[in-house]
């Protein structure tokens, strides 16, 4: 397969190409993995953060890329949840020890063994992609890979933020900044709270 590769940390202002284009052994699937043909992945800052070294992989090369949307291609032989040629993403959690305290109340990313996909597992610059089911969501068809990768990044951020507030139609809302999460905030409150005010600083 074709894959994007992270060789080293480097500064982008000194390195504009970091990645190189290899052919690489396609993966198979563990027990319980997905093998997923990559159809989009998109282009996130945390992955120039993981190629500067500002949240530095646990292993070198690497294959970067969190905001993946594929098909199942094959199935480990535990692997139940989803069949050969459904879509689905994967996103920055790529695996967790599933029963310490933060797992087991929905926080796997304060998890001691948390894994990051695209920075402690290969990510989705690739052709083919191996995760375990357990971190894959089901992206329904009414959204094309493209629409959805931005969702499984910003989108995820911006929804959590936004249920966190525990907002109701007509309460004001103020963001600070505006990147991709804070922009998805603001066509969801335009969906979700039609009569609410939104403040941008």
């Amino acid at each position: 397969m074709k894959a994007m590769v992270l060789y080293e940390i480097t500064d982008l202002h000194k390195n504009r190409f970091p990645l190189r284009s290899v052919e690489l052994q396609a993966p198979e699937p563990k027990d319980n993995e997905l093998v997923v043909r990559v159809l989009t992945c998109g282009v996130c800052h945390t992955d120039i953060d993981v190629i500067e070294g500002r949240t530095p992989p646990t292993r070198l090369p690497v294959i970067p890329g969190h905001q993946v949307v594929g098909v199942v291609e094959k199935r480990g032989r535990n692997a139940t949840r989803f069949k050969k040629g459904e879509q689905i993403g994967i996103a920055w959690i790529n695996s967790s020890c599933g029963t310490c305290f933060f797992c087991q109340n929905g926080e796997e990313n304060l998890c001691d063994r948390f894994r990051a996909t695209g920075r402690d597992a290969d990510g989705g610059y690739a052709e083919y992609i191996a995760v375990s089911e357990d971190f894959t969501y089901r992206i329904p068809v009414v959204f094309s890979a493209a629409e959805a990768a931005p969702l499984l990044c910003a989108g995820a951020i911006g929804y959590r933020s936004l249920r966190l507030t525990k907002m109701h139609d007509g309460d004001a809302l103020g963001l600070v900044g505006f990147g991709a999460s804070g922009h998805i905030v603001l066509k969801l409150v335009r969906h979700l709270y039609p009569t609410s005010r939104v403040f941008v600083f």
